[in-house]
Order: structure tokens, then sequence, then C-alpha cells
């Protein structure tokens, strides 16, 4: 299964997408397709924020609604879910469509969900917005990832996925904190109209800029999945999923368990959720090289003890009540974001390993077992939350603890078969 969309009639009769045109690698300037690379990394940057930005104000969004903060948090697990299970299925059903019609087209109804979201006059309908936003968001992203490596040379296609997948990491580390401000000042749904206007704009920005490149054949969903019955695949996706739940367990309710550990006030909850983004770019980036010169179990390990750590020692300054001071808390909060996402450099690689001729669908694949990890993260957190601080951060340092035993048992399993 290639990256690169067969070179076919357009159906919307674009004649620009036959044959060699301006999206043709060869024909394209050196430094062209990543420029359009970026601009669908701003679009990336939109679907980062609106998946995680409501993190930064689920209390105010619960008061609003009159629901509880661990009904509010459900509505990251909706995202969250939806997103894992239309991402193949819209795979499929949206194959022919010329690319640039589909982006655009994912970007707008991520707009419209988003505003819809802001309007919300009850929880049904939140939960509705939210719903419509993981289509827009599981439509758009996966493709521009493949979109991205089309308008590239072969030996440029790494650095093009590496700006698309940017804009998500981006969002952590920038987009929520910039969300919990904009919610503070202006309101949680007037953050959410921000959002709502950036997706637009991003909308408009890849109409305007991206080329015409037609659609592809589509592949039946039987095939797509049957790379799950490979056994180094099936016993990488489960450690993906139960990765990205303990680092979302605590996440998804940052403002209260925060609070829980003397991280209290607009100014130290942004800063603390900055440094988690910075932890997350650092602990992302520093994973990917590592995991090349030493191995992507030996980085996961030292990730999942990072984790299980950070998050027992805020479990134990919430249990005794103690208010951390800021420099402590600071490097807990970059710890807890770096080891959160150092997780998918290695897991990628392990996965391209077990099947490297289904790289693109293996990607996927495992991008759909983070948001489900998300979806099970705020789930748990938002049922143990009733019972303190504590008890949050307990369990995530257990999911942590067994993630970590998890790969050590399948990596000898792996190594001995």
């Amino acid at each position: 299964m290639s990256w690169i969309p067969h070179a076919r009639r357009d159906p919307s009769g674009d004649r620009s997408a036959q044959g060699p045109t301006r999206t043709d690698p060869r024909r394209s300037p050196a430094g062209a397709g990543l420029g359009l690379a970026a601009v669908l990394a701003l679009g990336t940057f939109a679907v980062g924020t609106d998946a995680f930005v409501t993190a930064g104000f689920l209390p105010a969004m619960a008061d609003s609604l009159h629901v509880s903060t661990s009904a509010a948090g459900q509505s990251v697990s909706l995202f969250a879910a939806g997103y894992a299970l239309a991402s193949p299925l819209l795979a499929v059903a949206t194959a022919r469509l010329p690319r640039r019609t589909l982006l655009v087209g994912a970007l707008v109804l991520l707009a419209l969900a988003n505003a819809l979201t802001a309007l919300a006059p009850n929880y049904p309908a939140l939960m509705g917005g939210r719903l419509l936003a993981a289509l827009g968001a599981a439509a758009f992203t996966p493709t521009a990832g493949a979109t991205a490596a089309a308008l590239v040379r072969p030996e440029r296609r790494g650095r093009a996925l590496a700006v698309v997948i940017g804009g998500l990491t981006a969002a952590t580390a920038l987009g929520v904190p910039l969300g919990r401000v904009a919610a503070v000042g202006l309101g949680w749904r007037a953050a959410l109209g921000a959002v709502a206007a950036l997706t637009a704009l991003c909308a408009l920005a890849v109409r305007l800029t991206l080329p015409a490149l037609p659609g592809t054949e589509p592949v039946p969903l039987r095939t797509r999945l049957a790379a799950l019955r490979r056994p180094g695949v099936l016993t990488v996706l489960p450690l993906t999923v139960l990765g990205m739940t303990a680092c979302y367990v605590p996440y998804s309710y940052s403002v209260p368990v925060l609070d829980a550990v003397g991280v209290s006030g607009r100014t130290a909850v942004v800063a603390a959720l900055v440094l988690y983004g910075a932890g997350a770019v650092a602990g992302n980036l520093l994973a990917g090289r590592l995991a090349d010169r030493r191995g992507p179990v030996r980085v996961l390990t030292a990730g999942y003890a990072a984790m299980a750590v950070s998050f027992a020692v805020l479990a134990a300054l919430a249990a005794g009540h103690a208010r951390a001071g800021i420099a402590a808390a600071g490097v807990l909060v970059f710890l807890w974001g770096a080891s959160s996402w150092c997780q998918t450099p290695p897991q990628q690689l392990r996965l391209l390993s077990a099947a490297p001729e289904q790289g693109a669908l293996l990607v996927s694949l495992n991008a759909s077992g983070i948001y489900l990890g998300i979806g099970a993260g705020s789930v748990l957190g938002g049922l143990v939350l009733p019972l303190g601080a504590a008890a949050v951060y307990a369990l995530a340092a257990v999911l942590a603890l067994a993630a970590g035993v998890l790969l050590r048992t399948t990596a000898r399993r792996a190594a001995g078969g």
C-alpha cells in the first residue's frame, strides 16, 4: 500500500490532476513540497488544539452546562473514540475524492462542529458537536500525511511527514495553554469559537495553496485490517492504547488535579500546561533519535518508568495535601509530558519493522490506538476523580507500570520467537 495517490482522472473534472503537473515531485522546486506540508501542518495544529483544548476549561464548561466535571470530561472520550473508530471507515468511504476537496471539507466540518459546541445550549448538543468534530479530524489528519508525502520527492517524504505531525505536537505545546488563557479571559465558549475561526482560516489556506491531487482506488476495509493478524502488530497496538490511557487519566482533568498539588490560578496553570507541551515536544524528538540508536524497546522502557515515577510522586503529594514548589511541580509536569509523547516514534518504528510494506496503514492504526487510549483515559479519570486527585495520579502510575510490564513481556516473547 503506497502513500502516493495513483494517477488517474480527477472525478471533479479538474484536468490539472491528470498526468505530470505541478504536483509532480520531479517538477516541483526543492522546497515547494515542504512548504505545502507546512500549510497542512497548520491544519493538524488546529485539529490538535481542538482535540486537547477542552482539558483547560472542563470545570467552567461543566458549571455552565450544569453537569459534573467528570461528565464534561466524557466529551474528550467521545471525541477520541469517534476519531479512532471513524478513521479507517472514512479512509475507505472517501478514497475516490480529490485530496484537496477532502481536506478542505474535513476542516470546514471541524470548524462548524466547534461553532456548534461553542453555542451548545445543553450537554447533548455539546456531545453532538464533539462527535462531528471527531469525524472532521479523522478525515483530515491521515489524508494530510499522505498528501504531504505525495508532494515531495521520495527522499523528502520523512521530512514532510515530520512537518505535518509537528502540527499536532505544537498544539500540545502552544494550543492548549493558549486555549486556557482564552477560556479564562473570554470564557470557554469564546475559546471554542476561536478554534472554529482558526480551523476555517486553515481550510481557506489549504484551498488557496494546495494543488489538485486525485483520489485513490479504495482498499477494502478487510484488506486494511488484515495487518492486525500479524504477531508483531498484535503485540504493539495494545501497548499504544495502554500507554496513552495511563497519561490521559489525569490530563483530561488537569485543572483540578494540578490544583491538588498546589498549581492553581491562571498563571500557574498556564505555565504548567506550557511545561507539559514543552516536555511533549522534547520527549517526541529525543525518543525518535534514541530509538534509532538504542532500539525502541529501551526507549519505551525508560519512558514508562519515568511516567510511573512522576505520577507516583504527584500521587504522594496530593495524598499528603502537600503544595509542591514551583520548581518541583514544573519538573514533574515536564516529565509527565515528555514520557507521554515519547511513546509514538518508537511504537511506529516497531510497527514498521513488523510489516514495512503496510507502513501507511499501520501508522494510521497506531493513531487510532492513541485516540482510543485518550478516550479510555478520560473515562477512567472521570470515574476516579470523585475519589480525589491522589487516586487519579495513583491509577495513572499503576497503568504506566502495567505498560512497562506488557512491553517487556511481549518484547521477550518476540525475541524468543
